[in-house]
This record gives structure tokens, C-alpha cells and sequence, in this order.
């Protein structure tokens, strides 16, 4: 029954039911709103966007508590880029949560068509911030990763708990490419004598340098601007050949409009872009991740063929921290049993002892279910915490039933005796831990939300740990006896001398 019940809450916690995130969301003292325009767009446009999202910022302010709100909101613009930042009060003054307020800021701002990307965000900077789920797509053919990612982005909108997707591609600037033509070969030109003609007649090539006190002067020469000021002046304008002939640039080089990128990302060799998006709560970010990754990715990489995707972002960070723990905890688990083998003097009482340990994550579970919170790394750091605590009452039980045999008791009447004599200990160190994290369990200030897991998972791990050890290693203990008493392996114990054995 007891390891039935273990199996449940395990596959309740590993079905997603609960949640897990990468650190307990702590709410910021401010909210914050980024809106990113494609690379070019006017200012009067930036800034146009720059006083919607500030006058929905006031607006909920106002409706949200005024002064014993927000101390003030700030608008900062970078060329293409607005971010807007609501200042609150401290938690304890504020009427609702950071996250409420940047959820009604979501509602309140206007839909804006032309950018790239509009994200709010409640838990700005720290650990675990950051969108909630980021998958990076890679491919060699740009084009295709461009049509891949907005396809990507299309379904994680479908979530109705996603929001704030980005795509991951940011068109820069307009260009030009040019391409020469057989034309201009024929003429003797070639790529680079049209490119170093094209950005002197538009930019200009430097003639002359001149030192000015401790400053020096570049001389440019270029176009007159009434020359170089329509997209007409571009196919044009006169290139010199080498015979000191002048044609047409779209005469000898073929003129294809295009886009520049802000910046270009590889890994191992092939274009990558990260599609990203906020996931409201965080917690489910894993459910929605699982989702894609069982029906729209493998679809995804059917429809652009030779598409690959990795988990960035906080799966990443989940997945190396996970790793890193797991491994920690089995070097932990090994210490445990070796410390306990040794005085043991057997192989086999040591993983009696430790077989409360599993329990223990069955009472961390329990504890996050009823405190409502989710699961995070900082709840499995308090898990391997409590795996050296819960070992301690099964520790004492056994070390009893071993002494009362050696006195001469049969094992049952061992373990029996030494559940009763031991009970009252057990008790105590088991209700002065929980109740010494209990202030800490209980707490509810907003800022205290980090910490709280981990006090969760010890206190409550040891609660159920020792209720259900209680029972079980006593079964324990008389299956290990029955099973060495059928393959012939029980021996009477030695007799102690009264200086060897004391039983109180």
C-alpha cells in the first residue's frame, strides 16, 4: 500500500498536474513593458507607440490604487525599441501583485501591428527570469528558418495560456544586393569595383585628413544630396569601367531589395532563431512544452525538412540544474549508505534505513499540493536536504531492534519493542524539525516565496516520512528477516557483554 501510494504522488508530480519551474516566481517591485519596432520605423511612430503603452500603464495605475500603487511610470526609448516601466510600492502597501498589474496592462494595451514583439513582464531580472519557454529552431536555409519560426510562433499563440510570442526574427534595415551581371564582366568590372563606387557616391570616400589641435578631420567626398535622396538615384547612378566609360548601374549589376539583420546567430555551423513566449502561469510552461514537442514539432519538421529544434532559455537552465543535482544526489545517497553500512556491519540494513527516503519526496509533494505552490529546483535542492534528515528515525528504530536481538529477542519481538521505546523520540525530533520551519512554511510575504519550497519540502517530507516509516520499515525489516530466514542466512545473534550493550 505504502509503495503503491508513493507511486501515485510521484506520477501525479511527473504528469504536470502540479507544475514545476525553474525558481519560485518572486514578484518584482516593478512591471515593465517592452515593445520592439522593425529597425527604420520613424519616431514619430516609436514615439506614438511609446504613449500607448504609457497612457494604458497610467490607466491601470489609476484604476489599480493610485498613489499606494505605482510611485511612477517611465518611458525610455531606444531607436526602434520602447520600454516602459511601472514603479510599485513596496508589497506589503501595494492593493494587488506585480503579476495583476502586468495582466491588466496586457488587457489595456491597444493591439500594435508593426511590431515585432510587445512583451510584459512581472519577474524582470534574477533567476528564473526571462520568457517562460524558448525553443531554438536551426537551419542552413535562411528562408526556410523564417517560415519555420513563424509557423512556430502561429501555434504557441493557439495556447490559450501563452502570450507574448516573438518569432525570433527581427527584419533590419532595407538594402540593396547587387549582383553583377555578365555585362558589367564584359566591361571589365567586377564586384568589388561597383561595391567601392556604389559607397563612395552614398557615402562618401575619405580624400583627405587633417590634424585640428588634438582632433583630426576626415574630408568625404560624395553625391550632391539632391543626387543621392530617392531609390531612383540608385539605378542611376554612373559606374566607371576601365576603359573610363560610364553606364548605368542596373546596366551591369542586377539591383534585388531586401532586409538586413540585426544580428545573425549560429550553433555548430547552421542559422538558429529562438521562438519565446510568456506563459501565464509559469509553472505550466512545461505541459505547453511537452504539447508541442509530442504533436507540432515533429509535424513542423515534416513540413521544412531538415529543421532542428533544442530547448533553450529556462528548459535549459531546468535541464542542466536537474542534471547536476541528480548527479549530487546519488553521490549523496552513496555517502549515506556507506556511513550507515559501516557500523551496521551489513549490506542490507543500511537500505532499510534509506527506504524512508523516497517517502520523504512523498511528503514534499504532499506539502506543495496543500500549500499550493509548485514544484522548482529550489524544491529538489530541499528534497536532497531531507534525504540526510528522515533517515535519522528509521536510523534509531533499526539500531534498537539490533540491540533487543542481541539481547535475545526473535526479530519480531525486536522490532515491535523497539517501535514502542522509540516512538516518543521519533515524535519529538520529528515535530520540533517541522515546527521550526513551520514560520517559514507559513510566512506570507510575497518576498518570502523563494525560500519557502525548500522549507516545505523538509518539514512536510519529514511529517509523512516519519508517519509512514513507522509502519513500513517495521514490514521492512521482517521481510529482509524472512527472506534471509528462507535462504538459510539467519544466525542468533552473539550475546553482548553488559559493557558492549546498553539498553535503556
Amino acid at each position: 500500500i505504502g509503495v503503491a501510494a508513493l507511486a501515485i504522488v510521484l506520477a501525479y508530480a511527473a504528469s504536470g498536474r502540479m507544475g514545476f519551474e525553474l525558481m519560485p516566481t518572486v514578484e518584482a517591485d516593478l512591471a515593465e513593458a517592452t515593445a520592439e519596432l522593425p529597425v527604420g520605423t520613424p519616431a514619430s511612430r516609436v514615439r506614438a507607440v511609446a504613449e500607448q503603452i504609457s497612457s494604458a500603464a497610467t490607466a491601470v495605475v489609476a484604476k489599480g490604487g493610485g498613489d499606494t500603487l505605482s510611485t511612477g511610470v517611465y518611458t525610455r526609448i531606444t531607436e526602434n525599441q520602447v520600454r516602459v516601466q511601472i514603479f510599485l510600492t513596496d508589497a506589503a502597501t501595494r492593493p494587488i501583485s506585480t503579476s495583476e498589474v502586468t495582466q491588466r496592462w496586457r488587457q489595456q494595451t491597444p493591439p500594435i501591428a508593426d511590431a515585432q514583439f510587445v512583451r510584459f513582464a512581472s519577474d524582470s531580472g534574477g533567476p528564473g527570469g526571462g520568457p517562460a519557454l524558448t525553443i531554438e529552431l536551426s537551419h542552413r536555409d535562411v528562408a526556410v528558418l523564417d517560415q519555420a519560426s513563424s509557423a512556430l510562433a502561429a501555434l504557441l499563440a493557439e495556447f490559450p495560456s501563452v502570450a507574448d510570442v516573438d518569432d525570433g526574427f527581427q527584419a533590419g534595415k532595407d538594402q540593396f544586393n547587387l549582383t553583377l551581371l555578365d555585362a558589367g564582366r564584359s566591361l571589365g568590372l567586377t564586384a568589388r569595383d561597383i561595391a567601392t563606387q556604389v559607397r563612395a557616391a552614398f557615402f562618401g570616400a575619405e580624400v583627405l585628413r587633417q590634424q585640428r589641435g588634438r582632433n583630426e578631420v576626415r574630408v568625404m567626398v560624395r553625391l550632391p544630396e539632391n543626387e543621392r535622396r530617392q531609390v531612383g538615384d540608385v539605378t542611376t547612378l554612373l559606374i566607371r569601367t576601365p576603359a573610363g566609360t560610364y553606364v548605368p548601374l542596373n546596366t551591369v549589376a542586377h539591383i534585388d531589395p531586401g532586409h538586413a539583420y540585426d544580428s545573425i546567430s549560429r550553433r555548430d555551423g547552421r542559422r538558429t532563431v529562438q521562438v519565446s513566449g510568456n506563459v501565464t502561469p509559469s509553472s505550466e510552461a512545461g505541459q505547453v512544452v511537452a504539447s508541442v514537442q509530442a504533436e507540432n514539432l515533429p509535424q513542423l519538421q515534416k513540413d521544412f525538412p531538415g529543421l532542428s529544434y533544442s530547448l533553450e532559455g529556462r528548459q535549459a537552465d531546468m535541464r542542466d540544474a536537474i542534471s547536476s543535482l541528480g548527479l549530487g544526489f546519488l553521490l549523496a545517497l552513496a555517502l549515506i549508505y556507506t556511513l550507515l553500512a559501516i557500523p551496521f556491519g551489513s549490506y542490507v540494513q543500511p537500505a532499510i534505513v534509506m527506504f524512508a527516503i523516497p517517502f520523504g519526496i512523498f511528503g514534499a509533494i504532499i506539502g506543495h499540493v496543500l500549500m499550493g505552490y509548485s514544484m522548482s529546483i529550489i524544491s529538489v535542492m530541499g528534497v536532497i536536504a531531507l534525504s540526510g534528515v528522515v533517515v535519522n528515525d528509521s536510523l534509531v528504530m533499526v539500531h534498537y531492534a539490533n540491540q533487543r536481538r542481541a539481547l535475545g529477542d526473535s526479530p519480531f519481538e525486536a522490532i515491535v519493542h523497539s517501535g514502542a521505546r522509540r516512538f516518543r523520540p521519533i515524535m519529538l525530533t520529528t515535530l520540533s524539525t517541522f515546527g521550526g520551519l513551520a514560520p517559514m512554511i507559513f510566512e506570507t510575504s510575497r518576498q518570502a516565496r523563494f525560500m519557502i519550497p525548500m522549507a516545505i519540502s523538509v518539514g512536510f517530507g519529514i511529517l509523512f516520512a516519519t508517519a509512514i516509516t513507522l509502519l513500513l520499515v517495521p514490514c521492512l525489516y521482517m521481510i529482509v528477516e524472512d527472506i534471509r530466514d528462507r535462504l538459510g542466512f539467519s544466525e542468533a545473534p552473539a550475546s553482548p557483554s553488559p559493557a558492549a550493550v546498553s539498553v535503556p
